[in-house]
């Protein structure tokens, strides 16, 4: 009989991870996490612990030990299959391993397996990455620690999946998270916020350029842990030399030094007012079923927003996707007020109800488009970022980058950083988290600005060192600038100079025609208490660079790449998808004896996840679990190890189990589908919103004075005796919005500059009196220049 103690999964069965800590280390723009995961076995049997957990998609894997009692284990980077039969070479010889292995899928999906913990006995698991922070719109510097992980959708005749989730909604996760962080920086530290709860900051230093914050007690693990963290005079470039391991080889990626360099280009601000008249602008929207409730309605928001904000004279269709995908168009149309109109109509009617998320049959359609002469092709992409096939839908925008721009949106707890970020970077885009409360409208039309403003083309970088010191650069051509956004180059720097040596690095490109440069001088002196960060982060960049060439070129050539990658992870310590890290315990004093219970640790999925109803794993046969839970739930799987035993979860056969067989999760359940809420009130922006014509000015009617707030007999009154009645309601619309929406500016700025655009076009009279009886009737002083008249 198994002595069930400590904490049970939903099968009762113990779960061995106990809490896990995280110490976050922010220096100005980059981060060092260090996790550490406690075990402990309350079993009468020894056992094996699985975890199947996300990371930062662009994190540097770079250590991992084990300490059992007063023992430490620092593991080894090995080649992966190599590493795998290591630890269960060890399993079988009765000693205690431990593997951390990246998934060949996914690079923002780990799995660590904890192998033979004998009965009492406790384990501590110490996991450290790097990796760079992302800029916001408001300047913010984003850091997201991914406690969520949703069940990734596999599509039909893709590989199979190399680890199995196993997942149990937020309010079941049987550990404890902490959580702290300290920051430092050479400009003060203005503020840290958070979507979770935190404890006050704490400055360690009267200049405010050091401080510390921490996760207040009780998480609750229904999101990922999101800290915003703000500096004085915030965005500055910069770039750190850091001196390469002494006990490396000089010449070798470890052995020299490696620079980072920080730019943030400024534009001439004649040019950036400028927006583009033309493109063509493709929206491709996830409707899977996880896209559900607030998901798919802040997506109607937004594609109403971006709808009203595109130029006349552009191009535009909107793709939907689930297990299968539609479009409104058969091809592109030029915008106009009756191809909008249908669009918009088709938009209200837009539900999260086709299925899983097949996002690479409808990317594979687009790219089939003929582009359109002169209308340069955008494309927004929408989704939650659940796919199995994460590296084939990044290969396929790389492999199309030349033909677009393409600008992605995660939505909601546990989106794909890899996924959503990859496809940005190889499209050229700019990539953007809607998360907890986050309204996705600000970001979506931040995003749109970005694809208006023109495009930079010619993009160089050229290096100005001494003569003795040569530049490999590590990371792949600056594809997209854009304002206000940081671009990271790392270069590994070879020879001798003296400590006073300087460099300079210079990035050309031409905008609009205008050709522009920015520079930045630096010392070569190695900046002191980096370590090897930079050069860790270095190596990642060139691990993935290699890592798609490999993709690329599969089947094609033999080895070479592949031996690349393995030798630069092996000697950087950095992971990759072909390497893992093995740690084995050769005290031979322990043998550890008899059959290893298996335990799946479980992570949490995000709450809406378990909505109730079908699941949108649609194709897949639901098995009853035999419990009374209102939502789909996972549960934890037991088998015994020696000999290996398939999981004890129930499987689905035929066709279904392979679309449907990535990251498997073991058992299903669910209730009936409940009633349907009734649907918000709309918000009074969008309302108005939602009245402009597409040439960007609004009629004169009833629904009009009801958006304003306004009888239609108090706006009809109020109308200056020569106004034309569409001069005066376009006017009515831009004073609302000046005068009670200016906190919404981020969202509405773009389609007011198109009804600006457009009352200037009409040349009429009477703008200033309509301003004036404007601001009277709807109670507000906003002065004919603000509105850009």
């Amino acid at each position: 009989m198994m002595n069930r103690c400590g904490l049970l999964t939903l099968q009762k069965e113990p779960v061995p991870l106990k809490s896990i800590e995280v110490e976050l280390e922010v220096r100005d723009h980059v981060a060092t996490v260090v996790s550490t995961l406690n075990y402990e076995n309350k079993e009468d049997k020894p056992l094996e612990a699985v975890f199947v957990f996300p990371l930062p998609g662009d994190a540097a894997v770079c250590h991992f030990s084990a300490k059992i009692g007063q023992t430490q284990i620092v593991a080894e980077v090995k080649e992966k299959q190599e590493a795998r039969e290591e630890y269960d070479d060890a399993l079988s010889s009765g000693q205690q391993a431990f593997l951390l292995e990246e998934s060949e899928q996914s690079p923002d999906i780990f799995s660590l397996r904890v192998g033979s913990l004998p009965p009492g006995e406790s384990a501590s698991i110490r996991l450290e990455y790097v990796t760079e922070l992302a800029v916001q719109a408001d300047d913010g510097l984003r850091f997201c620690l991914p406690a969520v992980l949703n069940p990734r959708y596999q599509p039909q005749g893709s590989e199979a999946a190399d680890v199995q989730v196993t997942s149990v909604p937020a309010s079941l996760v049987p550990y404890s998270l902490s959580f702290s962080a300290r920051v430092s920086s050479p400009r003060p530290v203005s503020k840290v916020e958070s979507n979770c709860s935190l404890d006050p900051l704490q400055y360690l230093s009267t200049d405010q350029t050091q401080a510390t914050v921490k996760l207040a007690a009780g998480h609750k693990f229904d999101r990922d842990v999101e800290l915003l963290i703000y500096y004085k005079d915030a965005h500055q470039p910069t770039a750190v030399v850091e001196a390469g391991q002494a006990s490396a080889e000089a010449g070798t990626l470890m052995g020299d030094p490696v620079v980072m360099v920080s730019l943030y280009p400024e534009f001439p601000q004649s040019v950036m007012s400028s927006l583009a008249s033309c493109g063509e602008f493709v929206f491709l929207m996830d409707r899977s079923g996880s896209m559900s409730n607030t998901r798919i309605r802040s997506a109607r928001d937004s594609l109403l927003l971006l709808l009203k904000s595109l130029p006349m004279g552009c191009y535009f269709n909107i793709y939907s996707f689930g297990s299968r995908y539609e479009h409104i168009f058969p091809k592109s149309v030029e915008y106009s007020q009756q191809t909008m109109k249908k669009a918009l109509k088709k938009v209200e009617q837009m539900e999260a109800n086709l299925g899983g998320t097949e996002i690479l049959q409808p990317l594979n359609h687009i790219y089939s488009q003929p582009c359109i002469p002169n209308q340069p092709r955008q494309l927004f992409v929408f989704t939650d970022g659940e796919v199995g096939n994460t590296k084939e839908v990044i290969d396929l925008v790389k492999k199309n980058s030349g033909s677009h721009r393409c600008f992605s949106f995660g939505i909601g707890e546990g989106a794909s950083s890899a996924l959503i970020n990859g496809m940005a970077k190889e499209g050229g885009g700019h990539a953007q988290f809607i998360t907890g409360t986050d309204r996705m409208q600000p970001k979506v039309m931040q995003s749109l600005r970005f694809a208006l403003h023109p495009t930079m083309v010619n993009i160089s970088v050229t290096w100005d060192l001494p003569k003795e010191v040569s530049v490999t650069v590590l990371s792949p051509p600056i594809t997209a600038l854009f304002q206000g956004q940081r671009s990271l180059i790392y270069a590994q720097l070879s020879g001798q100079s003296s400590e006073a040596a300087e460099g300079c690095v210079t990035v050309k490109y031409s905008l609009a025609g205008h050709p522009s440069e920015n520079q930045l001088h630096f010392s070569l002196r190695p900046a002191a208490d980096t370590g090897l960060t930079v050069h860790r982060l270095g190596a990642r960049i060139l691990i993935r660079s290699l890592e798609m060439e490999e993709r690329e070129h599969r089947g094609q050539q033999e080895g070479g790449v592949k031996e690349k990658v393995v030798k630069l992870s092996v000697q950087s310590g950095v992971s990759s998808s072909f390497t893992a890290f093995i740690a084995v315990n050769k005290d031979n004093s322990k043998v550890i004896e008899g059959p290893l219970v298996r335990r799946n640790i479980p992570t949490p999925f995000a709450d809406s996840m378990a909505m109730c109803g079908p699941p949108r794993m649609m194709g897949v046969p639901m098995v009853n679990c035999g419990s009374a839970l209102s939502c789909r739930q996972t549960v934890a799987q037991t088998n015994l190890r020696r000999p290996m035993a398939m999981c004890r979860s129930r499987r689905v056969d035929g066709p279904a189990a392979k679309r449907y067989s990535a990251y498997r999760f073991n058992t299903f359940c669910y209730s009936a589908p409940t009633a349907v809420p009734d649907q918000p009130p709309r918000d009074p922006l969008l309302q108005l919103v939602s009245l402009q014509e597409a040439s960007g000015c609004w009629l004169l009617d009833p629904a009009l004075a009801a958006a304003l707030g306004k009888s239609s007999e108090e706006v009809e009154k109020s109308k200056p005796a020569k106004a034309n009645s569409e001069v005066w309601a376009t006017i009515l619309a831009l004073i609302w919005l000046h005068g009670l929406k200016m906190d919404a500016k981020d969202e509405w700025e773009l389609l007011a500059m198109k009804a600006t655009s457009w009352l200037r076009a009409q040349n009429a009279p009477c703008v200033t009196e309509c301003v004036e009886a404007g601001n009277v009737l709807l109670g507000c002083s906003v002065k004919r220049e603000a509105l850009g008249l």
